[in-house]
C-alpha cells in the first residue's frame, strides 16, 4: 500500500526551515510575496529591502535542496516612477554570488489577462519562473512534459528538402542546428520555455493563488512518484494539493495561520481525488497522512 504524506508547517521557512537536515528535498517550488504587494496580508517587503530579505531563506534552500534537485521560483518586478524596478535582477545576481546555478528562465504567459492601459505602458500578461540548481546535473523529465506535435506537421512534414533530411547548422554560426526528418511520425513534441497558462479565477480565498497547471508541470518536470516537494512560501496549499494528486510527498511552510487551515482544506480534497483515481484503476493508495503543526 503507497502513503503519500503533505506536511504543513506553520511559522516563517526561515527558521522552519532549520528544522531539517541537508541534501532532503527534490523539488523547491514557490511563489514568495512580491515586493510592496499582499501588505494587507503579509505586511509587504519593499524592493530597497527585499533582496536581504530574501537571501538569509535561499542559504536555507540551497542547504535542504539536494544536488540534483531544482528550485524554482515565480516573481515578479513591478514598475514604480514611471520604469520597472531592479530587484529581481540585483535577487539573481545575489543567488549566483550564494551558490546557485541560474539555469533557466520559464515565461509563464497569463493566457486569460484582462485588457488594461497605463500612460506609458500596456498591462502585464506574464510573469517570471526562475530555474535555479545546486549542480549541473539535476534530474529533468523532459518527456513527462511533451505536447502534441500541432497542425504544422501535416504540412511541414510533408515534402521534405535536402536541409530537413541531415542535420542543418544555423546560418548565423550559432552553434545550434536542426534535422527536421527525426519529426516525422512523431505525435509528440518538446515543449518551449514558455508556459500558457490562465490565472487562477477562483481565488480560494487568497489574494494571488497559484493555478493548479504551475506547479504541476514543474512537478512533473523535475520529480518522479515518491519524491519530496517543499513549497515554502505555500499560501492556499496548492503546491502541497497538487503534489499528492500527482503521488509525491510535500511539505508547505505557511507564516499566516489561515492560510494553513485552507491548505489543509485543499489537501483533504486532493486526498479524496487521489483514492478515487486510485480506486478506478484498482490500485490500494492510502493517501490520508496529512498534518498540521
Amino acid at each position: 500500500m503507497k502513503t503519500f504524506t503533505a506536511d504543513i508547517k506553520h511559522g516563517d521557512c526561515l527558521t522552519v526551515l532549520a528544522d531539517y537536515p541537508a541534501n532532503f528535498f527534490d523539488l523547491i517550488v514557490t511563489s514568495p510575496p512580491y515586493a510592496d504587494r499582499r501588505k494587507n496580508t503579509y505586511g509587504g517587503i519593499s524592493p530597497e529591502k527585499y533582496v536581504d530579505w530574501f537571501l538569509p531563506r535561499g542559504g536555507q534552500f540551497l542547504r535542504v535542496l539536494k544536488p540534483a534537485g531544482t528550485f524554482i521560483l515565480n516573481i515578479k518586478e513591478k514598475a514604480e516612477n514611471g520604469e520597472r524596478h531592479t530587484f529581481v535582477l540585483e535577487l539573481i545576481l545575489a543567488l549566483r554570488k550564494q551558490g546557485w546555478l541560474w539555469t533557466e528562465e520559464f515565461i509563464w504567459h497569463k493566457r486569460n489577462c484582462y485588457p488594461g492601459k497605463w500612460p506609458n505602458r500596456f498591462r502585464d500578461a506574464w510573469e517570471r519562473c526562475l530555474q535555479f540548481n545546486k549542480t549541473r546535473h539535476f534530474k529533468m523529465n523532459q518527456e513527462a512534459v511533451m505536447v502534441p506535435m500541432g497542425d504544422w506537421k501535416d504540412a511541414r512534414l510533408k515534402s521534405l528538402g535536402k536541409n530537413d533530411v541531415v542535420r542543418f547548422d544555423s546560418q548565423v554560426g550559432s552553434g545550434f542546428g536542426k534535422n527536421i526528418e527525426n519529426w516525422v511520425g512523431r505525435e509528440k513534441a518538446y515543449p518551449s520555455n514558455v508556459l500558457h497558462l490562465a490565472t487562477e479565477c477562483g481565488n480560494k480565498s487568497h489574494s494571488a493563488a497559484f493555478p493548479e497547471a504551475l506547479p504541476e508541470w514543474f512537478i512533473r518536470l523535475f520529480t518522479d512518484e515518491g519524491d519530496l516537494v517543499l513549497d515554502p512560501f505555500l499560501g492556499s496549499g496548492t503546491t502541497c494539493a497538487v503534489a499528492q494528486r500527482l503521488r509525491r510527498n510535500s511539505v508547505g511552510v505557511e507564516i499566516l495561520a489561515d492560510y494553513c487551515g485552507l491548505a489543509e482544506a485543499e489537501i483533504k480534497t486532493a486526498d479524496y481525488q487521489l483514492f478515487e483515481n486510485g480506486a478506478k484503476n484498482g490500485k490500494r493508495i492510502n493517501s490520508g497522512n496529512h498534518k498540521v503543526h
